[in-house]
């Protein structure tokens, strides 16, 4: 069986260096899942950023936000968090860069939905999020 695809929802202005250490990571550790690089590599307008960020999670399991300290600032991960959630696709968030469970939240993201960066939490929150949703292999 192939493994879950994961969708990386970030700060891109704040947590990009946390970003590709997390898919650096992931990619050497025992968490049986698959990132693929969706990040959009210019600036797109508007719309068709929107509908090729839709198409992309829409190909996924889940998405995993990466929650840094000034989620508050970045429209495009709650934005990212609901396409998610019209498509039925689960969502879960890791705290990264210095933010706890004192730290802004991206609209659409329940606190009891956030762990600690530690790859045995994340392996428990992937089998969760597999039970959950549209769970395409």
């Amino acid at each position: 069986m192939a493994h879950p695809r994961a969708f990386i929802s970030f700060d891109f202005d704040h947590n990009e260096t946390e970003k590709m250490l997390f898919v650096g990571q992931a990619i050497n550790s025992k968490t049986p899942f698959d990132i693929q690089d969706w990040s959009s590599k210019s600036a797109l307008p508007q719309d068709q950023w929107k509908a090729s960020i839709k198409t992309k999670i829409g190909q996924t399991n889940m998405v995993i936000v990466l929650v840094g300290k000034y989620m508050a600032t970045a429209s495009g991960v709650a934005q990212e968090i609901k396409m998610a959630t019209e498509l039925n696709v689960p969502v879960f968030g890791v705290y990264v860069g210095g933010a706890d469970t004192s730290s802004n939240l991206p609209v659409g993201l329940a606190r009891n939905r956030v762990i600690s960066w530690s790859w045995p939490n994340i392996a428990a929150a992937i089998s969760q999020m597999m039970g959950e949703g549209k769970n395409k292999q």
